[in-house]
């Protein structure tokens, strides 16, 4: 099964979670991220529990420092 993470094609498990696809792609336990399903935030602590479907859309964004 296939998503999108910001716009790229990823493999996912059949049954996966948002977490399992961030911890594939070395974000899970990254620290200033915020993370996006089908364009709804979902909490950190709601990552383990959120089931991830065929062609579903995650967006990372990134915290950043500066002006």
């Amino acid at each position: 099964m296939v998503c999108y993470v910001n716009d790229s094609p990823q493999p996912v498990p059949p049954a996966g979670t948002l977490l399992q696809v961030l911890a594939a792609l070395a974000l899970a336990e990254t620290r200033g991220i915020a993370v996006a399903l089908n364009d709804h935030v979902v909490p950190r602590g709601a990552w383990p529990d959120q089931p991830i479907q065929a062609h579903d859309r995650i967006t990372v964004i990134r915290a950043t420092q500066g002006g």
